[in-house]
């Protein structure tokens, strides 16, 4: 019985091998994360008598590259929250003192006090991996387009205010974006109003025709008018006005593009999966919010019912009892994923907004809430956590 305490950092960790009772098998030691420094580990564990437990903190990326290696030496690794590990150590140390070394031991001796509860790790499988990549890139591509959005919007407050509301903003089923096509064309009032409203209509079918959008005459009437009575700031004269709005759209452009291939694969991928077309049914859930809510989930399988997956979310709020006192409003503890409490409010949003069936559970749910007198807010995170605890059943009774 060796539990091995790997406290791991960028390009190395420091191991740390303990018996019970705190016997130590082997000075902490630091082992880089190259090949050699690895398999020169491994031979030392496969040297050993007795059953062996390798544990490790979760950290980021970093732990990554052992963890994998020790996985197909065969090894049996657990991964744990560091925030399980902190509190074990604040539980186990006087002196809060903290060194890599003393991590290394203060890990190995949670693996010894927990050696039967202890879960092994298991290895997504790759389409799980690979999406959860992808999603998380597609979170932080999206917040990079909200932000070059506001940018545009905000330079067109200078050159042609209020025509941010005449056009939609970029598709992310077509990979169009009205709004950049058009002002790529006409960036500043001037150039609109410096023709006769007949010769801009003409102008407007042709550019809708060459871009294949919807020729409407009233539309180009309606942003001829905005035109006419606008009051841009800025002069379509100077030079440096053309080129930070042209700036501004090649930017969002190149933007738009990496979410709409990112989307693109993420479909493709969680097609291949048993569970989409069980996930893509479920109220509120579109083409676009399915993958990415696959992508973050993950596996169901590793879960052990429900309420994990709504732990996973960060929406559980955590009991407090003490003696005779039962508190019974607790905020939503936040100790989970925030991208995925993000797309479960999406799909709230959904759900409320295309007034699903009545035979909808979850909104049904939230219409319940609501006539209770919660607010839409709260309403809507108690309609997330029943939709998690369903999508939790549906997905398993899939695997079954």
């Amino acid at each position: 019985m060796i539990s091995v305490g790997i406290d791991v950092s960028k390009g190395k960790s420091t191991v740390c091998l303990l018996k019970p009772y705190g016997e130590i098998v082997c000075k902490p030691f630091e082992v880089q994360h190259t090949e050699k420094d690895l398999e020169d580990l491994a031979n030392l564990l496969q040297k050993l008598d007795g059953e062996i437990k390798i544990v490790m903190e979760a950290t980021g990326i970093y732990h990554l590259p052992i963890l994998t290696f020790l996985l197909e030496k065969g090894f049996f690794v657990s991964v744990i929250n560091p925030l399980m590990m902190k509190r074990f150590s604040k539980d186990n140390s006087l002196r809060g003192a903290k060194n890599d070394r003393l991590d290394s031991v203060m890990i190995a001796s949670y693996g010894i006090e927990k050696w039967y509860k202890l879960k092994k790790y298991e290895v997504n499988d790759r389409i799980y991996t690979e999406l959860r990549l992808l999603g998380r890139q597609y979170y932080r591509f999206m917040q990079t387009h909200v932000k070059h959005v506001q940018e545009l919007t905000h330079l067109l407050d200078y050159t042609a205010p209020g025509l941010k509301a005449m056009f939609n903003s970029w598709n992310e089923h077509s990979n169009r974006d009205k709004l950049s096509d058009f002002v790529e064309r006409f960036w500043h009032f001037d150039l609109i109003t410096s023709l006769s409203r007949e010769e801009f209509v003409e102008q407007y079918l042709l550019w809708a025709k060459e871009k294949k959008y919807h020729q409407s005459r009233s539309k180009a009437e309606k942003v001829y008018d905005l035109a006419s009575n606008g009051i841009p700031t800025l002069s379509s004269h100077t030079p440096s006005t053309q080129l930070m709005i042209q700036g501004a759209i090649n930017v969002l452009r190149i933007v738009n593009n990496s979410l709409y291939h990112i989307l693109s694969r993420m479909k493709e991928l969680a097609k291949s999966l048993p569970e989409y077309a069980t996930v893509r049914s479920m109220g509120g859930v579109g083409d676009s919010l399915a993958p990415r809510l696959i992508a973050e989930i993950g596996n169901v399988k590793r879960l052990r019912n429900g309420h994990s997956l709504v732990a996973l979310a960060g929406i559980d709020p955590p009991p407090y009892e003490s003696g005779q006192f039962v508190g019974t409003h607790r905020r939503i503890s936040k100790r989970g994923s925030p991208i995925l409490r993000k797309i479960g409010f999406e799909v709230m949003r959904m759900l409320k907004s295309h007034k699903e069936p009545e035979d909808n559970a979850v909104y049904n749910y939230i219409l319940k809430k609501e006539a209770e007198g919660k607010n839409k807010k709260l309403s809507k995170i108690a309609g997330l956590n029943k939709f998690l605890r369903i999508y939790y059943v549906r997905v398993m009774e899939v695997y079954q």
